[in-house]
């Protein structure tokens, strides 16, 4: 993040770059720049006839150079901005001419969403030389929650843990998603507003009391009574709480105490980023601990990978969603 805001101040003060090669796994750093620059670099008058938008399915390497060589018309500079360049991936190569000559009237943005170059790479190289090389790396799930709050904070905003942890169960590291639904809170909660779970509840379509995150902690406290209410009401709304989600999170949940039985030091602050889990959050897993010794840790692990089998279709005889929700909490609780 440092570093997109090192990108867009130097584009402010006008230390514009020849070409923008921006890369990786999380588009949401991506899209930003890219629209940054082509709502910022030009005026709403250069527009007009100065800026282009390609398209890396519609288009050529050689295309997009032939563009990027043309001169501006009554204008500084030309803005074009390549889109889903991964598209070109097969001839990215071909850039490595240009790009050792670049028209320096235009400023080249390429979009390479979800791929990386090889930094060994000669293009690479001469790219970063000439021009800038950024990589949006994809999030680990325990950094999210930060993301989130920081996020927030610059707009004027908190958010609660659980409601942070509720975001990231259900969405991910998905980046632009997350950020889509804290842009629909922010229409209807006014600014110095703290986020709560009720709030993501009412709005975002989540239920408090029946999900996954619920489902995890009553498993941790050996309620059974909760988590089978909670599995009935997933059994009832398959489409909602997919299966291979549910037992994925939960298997990722054992995985964890796992971890945690394994420690040497159990220091809050070391527990919660070797388990990637907010401090919030670490009297559930204490409990857990305390609740399945790392033998019974073990077997559940086993067991969970078999149903993760079942409910991709594997050996399962045809078992309804429920029935496999009841059987990964029967080897669970006994």
């Amino acid at each position: 993040m440092d570093e997109v805001i090192k990108i867009v101040n130097d584009i402010k003060a006008g230390n514009l770059k020849p070409i923008y090669f921006l890369m990786g796994e999380e588009p949401y750093y991506i899209d930003k720049l890219s629209d940054f620059i082509e709502d910022n670099v030009l005026s709403e008058d250069e527009k007009g006839f100065n800026q282009t938008v390609l398209y890396g399915r519609d288009v050529s390497v050689e295309d997009v150079v032939s563009t990027a060589k043309r001169y501006p018309m009554m204008a500084e500079r030309q803005v074009v901005i390549v889109k889903e360049a991964q598209e070109l991936s097969r001839t990215i190569d071909k850039f490595e001419s240009y790009a050792n000559n670049p028209m320096p009237t235009t400023v080249l943005v390429l979009c390479y969403k979800y791929k990386t170059l090889d930094k060994r790479k000669k293009v690479t190289k001469v790219l970063a030389k000439n021009g800038l090389v950024y990589e949006s790396k994809k999030l680990y799930e325990n950094q999210v929650g930060d993301w989130i709050k920081r996020v927030l904070a610059g707009k004027k905003y908190a958010i609660e843990p659980k409601a942070s942890a509720m975001l990231v169960e259900f969405l991910g590291t998905d980046l632009s998603r997350i950020n889509n639904e804290l842009e629909k809170l922010k229409i209807i909660l006014p600014a110095g507003s703290t986020i709560t779970a009720h709030h993501i509840e009412e709005n975002i379509g989540f239920s408090k009391d029946f999900n996954v995150f619920e489902l995890r902690k009553a498993i941790g406290e050996r309620n059974q009574l909760k988590a089978y209410t909670i599995a009935e009401n997933f059994a009832q709304n398959p489409k909602d709480n997919p299966i291979v989600m549910t037992t994925g999170l939960v298997f990722s949940f054992f995985i964890q105490l796992l971890k945690y039985h394994g420690l040497k030091d159990k220091n809050p602050k070391n527990v919660a980023a070797v388990l990637g889990v907010n401090p919030f959050f670490l009297k559930d897993y204490d409990l857990a601990l305390k609740n399945y010794p790392m033998k019974k840790v073990s077997q559940i692990v086993g067991s969970l990978r078999e149903i993760d089998v079942k409910s991709k279709g594997v050996g399962a005889n045809a078992l309804s969603n429920g029935d496999l929700l009841k059987e990964m909490l029967f080897h669970i609780f006994n």
